[in-house]
């Protein structure tokens, strides 16, 4: 189900309650942009440390933002039957008074998403507002003291609806009343605040979605309206309607479910930085503070990759292709599995496929882990008969997962998020010796190379460059045909060998070595002539 912010409201103690009761909730997250363009020596690369790899990303998340967030929300209803209440949120930050947001486009990403039927207007016109901590201190103020609109089709709206009332005022009873139309989003709060501001015998009333009512009234009796808790544009309900999505992530973060995504790293960025705090310098206090919202992380990217191996399934490069994989007859358990429906409000997915909608994708991830838990603990002897396993089973056979998030394009292939991250991945590297090629940079041997295949490419010395693939197989390539190159001499890189500092070493030890039997040679001649 598609929800707008014309549809949030209605829908926020539903979904809040199937929060609070449900087994797991699924969640993908789709962006205005991915990674930014910097500079080769800021770009996400092989070479990365987590800590690396989080502070390039930092700088891309800062940029982009969320159009889409998509929870697949997982209840057991039945000992063999989930069902799975989908729902696409089309967002979009919220802008009040001083209160404005910046982010950048990737033409790319926005094509990409255009040819998967993404709605923009959508996004643009019906987006949910939402901030983080530092914005919603930050509305408080505003709201505790004078502002103004201040965008320039604020600007012009307001002139136009202030000079309406003004003249409908000036040959107004008391107790009379007009409507204004087509009023949108936060515009309903700003232009009835901005009105009472400005003319004293008057009062504004919300109707509908859409319009406001504008009542001339003597000044007492507007006194006594602004002290009931019936004014719609008290500081507390504009604040509520301004963190709009936010209540809706702590909820989330409040059930403490299982959160389950695919390849979910960036959507973790994105949920901190958008609906929690501003991202943190520290790459350990990002992990800390993402185990504290969500203790248990599953995500399938990091999982499928191991099951993958073991199984020995046919090949899936993506989420799609994975789960079709697992519905199919290379699972020996897919007939057994617990069934799998869709809520009433999400029936579409039952009958057609929409790759990258956000809900969709959700959906996808929830499916896959019960779908794989399901294998693992089949083949255990003492579960291979349980034909309906709880959501429990299902988590402590997946244990050694939980928390493990999978790390595209860095030096490791995953992080730990409840504790220290495992250092010990090592991808295949080798050595490029620049020979008769004068002013070589990295960019030059990346494109020298891309011919055959794809390396990241570090400098390591004035002549000589590092080069890492994820592939063993680009390594033989590589070394297969530049074997006789007259310019690049490739080799496998060996730390003992190579590393500037174990070569720094050991001159250091042939010095001191050298120095010292100089030393006892002389010391030997003294002794001699005595």
């Amino acid at each position: 189900m598609d929800v707008g912010a014309a549809q949030f409201e209605e829908k926020w103690p539903e979904l809040r309650d199937l929060l609070l009761t449900c087994d797991f909730v699924g969640f993908d997250m789709e962006f205005t942009g991915l990674h930014s363009v910097f500079p080769p020596d800021k770009q996400i690369s092989l070479f990365d440390s987590p800590t690396e790899w989080y502070r390039k990303a930092r700088q891309s998340v800062q940029r982009f933002t969320v159009s889409q967030l998509g929870l697949s929300i997982f209840c057991k209803e039945k000992s063999d039957k989930y069902v799975a209440h989908s729902y696409n949120f089309f967002l979009f930050p919220t802008t009040f008074g001083k209160m404005d947001s910046e982010f950048s486009c990737r033409a790319s990403s926005i094509q990409f998403l255009s040819h998967y039927g993404f709605d923009y207007n959508k996004f643009l016109k019906d987006g949910i507002p939402y901030m983080n901590e530092v914005q919603e201190k930050k509305l408080w103020h505003l709201l505790s003291g004078s502002w103004m609109i201040h965008s320039g089709f604020g600007k012009e709206k307001l002139k136009k609806v202030i000079d309406e009332v003004t003249r409908w005022v000036a040959l107004a009873e008391e107790r009379e009343s007009m409507v204004l139309h087509d009023i949108y989003g936060f515009q309903m709060f700003e232009i009835q605040l901005i009105l009472r501001q400005a003319i004293e015998d008057i009062w504004t009333v919300p109707l509908g979605d859409h319009e406001v009512m504008v009542k001339k009234m003597n000044p007492q009796q507007r006194w006594m309206l602004e002290n009931t808790s019936y004014d719609a544009c008290q500081k507390e309900q504009i604040l509520l309607s301004a963190r709009g999505f936010t209540n809706l992530f702590q909820a989330l973060v409040k059930a403490k479910k299982p959160l389950v995504g695919h390849n979910m790293l960036m959507d973790l960025l994105h949920l901190h930085e958008k609906f929690y705090r501003p991202l943190p310098e520290d790459y350990g206090e990002f992990k800390k503070n993402i185990h504290t919202l969500f203790p248990v992380l599953m995500d399938t990217k990091n999982i499928t990759k191991v099951v993958w191996k073991e199984f020995e399934f046919p090949q899936a490069s993506n989420l799609m292709e994975v789960y079709k994989v697992l519905c199919s007859a290379a699972n020996p358990t897919s007939q057994s599995c617990p069934e799998i429906m869709h809520s009433r409000d999400s029936l579409r997915y039952a009958t057609d496929s929409f790759p990258h909608e956000a809900a969709y994708d959700a959906f996808l991830c929830g499916s896959v882990l019960l779908k794989i838990a399901h294998l693992l603990l089949s083949r255990m002897p003492c579960n291979g008969a349980r034909a309906a396993p709880s959501f429990s089973a299902y988590l402590d056979v997946l244990a050694t997962h939980v928390n493990q998030v999978n790390l595209v394009r860095a030096g490791v292939q995953k992080i730990n998020f409840s504790g220290m991250d495992d250092h010990t991945e090592q991808l295949p590297l080798l050595i490029a010796e620049v020979r008769d090629w004068p002013v070589v940079n990295e960019e030059q041997i990346y494109q020298e190379l891309r011919i055959f295949c794809r390396f990241d490419v570090r400098k390591l010395r004035r002549n000589q460059f590092l080069l890492i693939s994820k592939r063993f197989k680009n390594v033989r390539t590589t070394l297969k045909e530049y074997k006789t190159h007259p310019n690049l001499q490739m080799s496998v890189y060996r730390h003992w060998k190579h590393s500037p500092q174990v070569t720094c070493l050991l001159q250091i030890c042939g010095i001191v070595a050298s120095w010292s039997l100089l030393a006892f040679l002389l010391g030997g001649s003294s002794g001699c002539i005595v």
